[in-house]
């Protein structure tokens, strides 16, 4: 499996927000991610890195 750990860049740092994440929805300003047990995160944020490598999505808040 290939499910994503989500980051939020907080005061210059990644936090993570969500792991298992296999859905990203863009809606409008808002991201939202849904887990494999459908634990979902709803931001207002863009997208700054996905890392496919590093099953990896770092998101940074919406200005």
């Amino acid at each position: 499996m290939c499910e994503a750990s989500a980051y939020l860049i907080q005061d210059g740092k990644e936090e993570l927000i969500l792991e298992n994440v296999d859905e990203l929805h863009k809606e409008g300003e808002m991201i939202k991610i849904i887990n494999l047990f459908g634990d979902q995160r709803v931001l207002k944020a863009h997208i700054k890195m996905i890392s496919f490598v590093d099953n990896k999505i770092v998101l940074e808040k919406g200005r």
